[in-house]
């Protein structure tokens, strides 16, 4: 079980670690070449392919190598793909000036790390047991926060440094060790392979059909997501209204606040185990209502440094404690046959709800001020977290069989049933 949650870490960890450099640290470096904030924007939007990556996850359940794994064959090809538009990059010195491709890379990038994620997600429905999916999906979440730490903070520093060259070569070499943990997996034969690939996009709705799915989905989830998502949304606004400028405002946000989310998700995913998914949600609930609490002096304008930074510490862990519940409840309900589209759907609607809570939220917020918009999201999580308990005691989960007896299990079966 080591080696498989190893092999899951690194490569969660370098699929990330682009979207961190993208987000974080190549917004730096163009704003400090002097691209303005609505061009910024632009780069953001690709990582709108993230939300839309449903759509061509039934073809990697359905179609892989026999001979050299099915998901692992993908995950050689794509994880190559990644440092090959990391490698592109290099003669872009000055993106600020070659925005055109440098932004056509990075959608290329992110089209590749979206669809290298449906894979290693296909694989961890396939090897995780039930008692080891909550450490699983805590390693993704904290995984996505570590990319974030090392793209998006240490490559600007070494970009600061050294310059151009040396931080996109820092990106690929890190990103390149997922090639050789890819190369060396052995993934278990696969007897539950699905006849069709419209049998495969089938299973985007049929994933539904299991007890509880819908209840969780379409009730838990947005929920919790647009709760939190509306308080966060208002964060990087309130910072600027209290004068803090864009570089602390980066820092603080992007890197700094990183550190304890990697811990807080590893936690999570660990206390999962022990305490049950119930348990670790209201954990999550209990720390994004008081962290909210403690973001009410921003709220009103008032933001010094040490308090703020730990309000903004304390929100994001406990939002990430959640997240790994969010996750691994998704991975109950994720199939072994159709892994990659069940768990992609699934999160991929959580992703939707976030873009939805942050216009929301900034929306209300134009309306009825910070404050109310804070309240507002406490109580949202209060009921998703209440709906969420209720979820966990009506629905069991049963002990699925791993992948390398997954000849024991229907590639159709329920992954929850009525307690």
């Amino acid at each position: 079980m080591t080696s498989r949650l190893g092999t899951l870490t690194t490569l969660y960890v370098t699929q990330y670690l682009g979207i961190g450099f993208i987000t974080v640290g190549l917004t730096a470096i163009l704003r400090d070449g002097g691209t303005s904030l609505d061009t910024l924007a632009l780069l953001q939007v690709v990582g709108l392919v993230w939300p839309i990556k449903f759509l061509w996850a039934p073809i990697l359940d359905r179609y892989g190598s026999r001979r050299h794994g099915h998901y692992r064959s993908w995950l050689v090809v794509l994880q190559s793909a990644l440092v090959l538009a990391l490698l592109a990059l290099l003669p872009f010195s000055r993106p600020a000036a070659q925005l055109g491709p440098v932004i056509a890379l990075c959608t290329a990038y992110v089209l590749f790390s979206a669809t290298q994620d449906i894979a290693v997600d296909a694989v961890a429905v396939r090897l995780l047991s039930d008692s080891a999916r909550g450490l699983g999906n805590g390693i993704q979440v904290a995984a996505s926060y570590l990319g974030n730490l090392l793209g998006g903070g240490a490559c600007v520093l070494v970009y600061d440094r050294f310059g151009w060259a040396p931080a996109i070569g820092l990106l690929a070499a890190l990103t390149a060790t997922g090639i050789a943990v890819a190369w060396r997996f052995r993934e278990p034969p696969r007897t539950d392979r699905i006849a069709g690939v419209g049998t495969a996009y089938r299973a985007l709705l049929s994933v539904f059909g299991q007890p509880g799915c819908r209840q969780w989905t379409f009730g838990v989830v947005p929920l919790v997501y647009v709760g939190a998502g509306m308080a966060y949304a208002l964060v990087t606004p309130a910072l600027v209204d209290a004068g803090w400028s864009l570089g602390r405002i980066g820092v603080v946000t992007g890197v700094v606040t990183s550190a304890p989310a990697i811990v807080a998700g590893l936690l999570a995913g660990a206390g999962i185990a022990r305490y049950g998914r119930g348990g670790v949600l209201v954990a999550g609930g209990v720390g994004l209502a008081l962290s909210t609490v403690l973001l009410l002096p921003l709220m009103r304008g008032h933001a010094p440094l040490a308090g703020t930074v730990a309000a903004l510490c304390c929100f994001l862990a406990a939002y990430t404690v959640a997240n790994v519940v969010l996750y691994t409840v998704n991975m109950d309900y994720s199939r072994a046959g159709t892994g990659g589209t069940d768990f992609t759907v699934l999160s991929s609607f959580g992703l939707v709800c976030s873009f939805v809570a942050s216009a929301v939220g900034l929306a209300a917020a134009e309306r009825f001020g910070y404050p109310a918009v804070a309240v507002a999201s406490v109580l949202l999580v209060a009921a998703g977290v209440v709906l969420g308990l209720a979820h966990q005691r009506r629905y069991r989960r049963p002990h699925p069989p791993r992948a390398d007896r997954s000849d024991e299990r229907p590639a159709s079966g329920d992954v929850a049933v009525p307690a």
